[in-house]
């Protein structure tokens, strides 16, 4: 059942209609925004006229007073005022007045006209509707307050919360930033494909789905890594993708089950190499964007100048239960674990996991500032050469961390075709309880046995990155449209 507010303006576009005013034509042409015309006439003085443009925006007020009437109309740029004067504009824009509603787009004709209270405005020759609006918007004196309904429905959070579309153009301009300074070091972009029939270079939930096709089960992807390594066998020296990925899993603060991240690989080179890249370029994105290495955070001052600090897992996480993990036995770690109440299931009681939930648990918390955490377990993740300092036990992995919240993760890759099956096998059945198991993928072993370079990759997650420059405080905040529960119809 439509309320008042609908049935009058569906009321008004009856009568534009019966009028043979079309409410809805093919274009209108525009040759300046709000903005522009604010800084080009900034020193127009009141009563002061201008040369004509064309303008179209959204009606965001309407007053009228007989002989004037103003409309505030907010463009692309910002906000700019059609001044209706009975000696100057045609009796077509004051007739139309009459059906104008807000929410409504018009476009106007006329000179760029200083009023006497000094606001900078169109004084209106002809208007236009451009497109006529049959809902209204949420209430003007308050705007649009409810937070799920403004991730919800963005497009009114945009309308009614316009300053929410300066994150979004940061955002724009991050992955710009992004593209920008792998390009200029010699990195491919390229695509890998979403639907892909073995999902792998993760430990995450999938989302599954069915090729009528080809009569066999696909999964979206939920992460590019084994696809661009086929790259590195291929002959490709660095290359990098920004991507979607899937992960079937939690919403949080920091996780959206459709997310935008980058991996980048560079043959030739390891681990070390790619944690100084990735600090130079996240320096160069925070300068270009922000114009400063510097953010504030939710009070917290954080640096995003290189080099980054460094840190070793176990050495963290000795100085948090006293005694040097290494020396540790899976027993002696379970106990702590069940102390401080740290959950292990069955299928992840290994030395190594139960370390990095210790981790975990005990030091994430406590890396405010950008902080690598390097050696990891091997346990951890099939995909990463053997540690030099402890082979047996440990990889040449990193994560970095921003208040408490991991933003990249990298390794020094593994290419040994016979030890990626190995680990693939030994490591098949971890995180099976939670659906997270990593598949054995036998194409990329296949692949890799053709010979892969020695490489480095890194992945890293752009929306955490784009919280960060934007001082957002969480994850749906710099998507358009993040996942959200499904509306319970009345």
């Amino acid at each position: 059942m439509d309320n008042d507010l609908v049935k009058a303006k569906k009321d008004n576009l009856r009568k534009l209609r019966d009028k043979n005013i079309n409410p809805y034509p093919y274009k209108f042409p525009i040759t300046a925004y709000s903005l522009d015309l604010q800084e080009k006439f900034g020193e127009l003085k009141n009563e002061e006229k201008g040369p004509k443009f064309s303008v179209a925006g959204r009606v965001m007020a309407k007053r009228s007073f007989g002989a004037i009437a103003f409309l505030k109309v907010a463009d692309s740029k910002g906000v700019i005022q059609f001044f209706l004067r009975k000696e100057v504009s045609s009796s077509q824009a004051f007739e139309l007045l009459e059906y104008i509603d807000m929410g409504d787009f018009v476009g106007a004709k006329g000179e760029v006209y200083r009023t006497q209270r000094g606001e900078l405005s169109i004084l209106v020759d002809s208007l236009e509707i451009v497109s006529k609006s049959i809902l209204p918007l949420p209430e003007k004196f308050h705007g649009l307050q409810d937070i799920e309904i403004r991730q919800r429905k963005r497009y009114l959070d945009l309308v009614m919360n316009p300053e929410i579309k300066e994150t979004f153009v940061k955002r724009s301009k991050i992955i710009s930033a992004w593209r920008e300074y792998l390009d200029s070091k010699g990195f491919l972009e390229v695509e890998i494909p979403t639907l892909q029939p073995t999902y792998g270079g993760a430990s995450a939930r999938p989302y599954v789905t069915v090729s009528n096709a080809w009569k066999s089960t696909f999964y979206l992807s939920i992460s590019p890594e084994l696809y661009l390594k086929r790259l590195l066998v291929g002959g490709y020296e660095k290359v990098y993708t920004v991507c979607k990925n899937f992960r079937n899993e939690d919403v949080d603060k920091t996780h959206n089950p459709e997310f935008t991240m980058s991996e980048y690989y560079w043959a030739f080179v390891d681990l070390n190499d790619m944690i100084e890249l990735t600090e130079q370029m996240v320096e160069f994105i925070a300068k270009k964007v922000n114009g400063s290495t510097k953010i504030n955070y939710n009070g917290a001052e954080i640096d995003f100048k290189a080099p980054w600090k460094r840190i070793k897992m176990l050495d963290a996480l000795k100085e948090k239960i006293g005694k040097d993990p290494k020396e540790m036995s899976l027993e002696e770690l379970l106990k702590i674990a069940e102390k401080e109440g740290v959950e292990v299931n069955a299928d992840e009681r290994k030395w190594g996991l139960v370390v990095a939930e210790l981790f975990e648990h005990f030091c994430e918390a406590e890396l405010i500032q950008p902080t690598w955490v390097l050696e990891y377990p091997k346990e951890t993740t099939p995909l990463c050469k053997p540690s030099r300092e402890d082979p047996a036990r440990l990889i040449e992995r990193t994560e970095c961390y921003v208040l408490g919240n991991e933003l990249c993760n990298g390794y020094s890759e593994l290419n040994d075709p016979i030890l990626q099956r190995h680990f693939f096998e030994e490591q098949k059945d971890q995180g099976k309880a939670k659906g997270e198991n990593h598949p054995l993928d036998d194409d990329f072993i296949e692949a890799i046995g053709y010979g892969m370079p020695p490489a480095g990759g890194m992945g890293l997650g752009i929306d955490r990155l784009v919280i960060y420059l934007t001082n957002s405080q969480t994850i749906k905040d710099v998507i358009f449209f993040p996942q959200m529960r499904p509306e319970k119809k009345e």
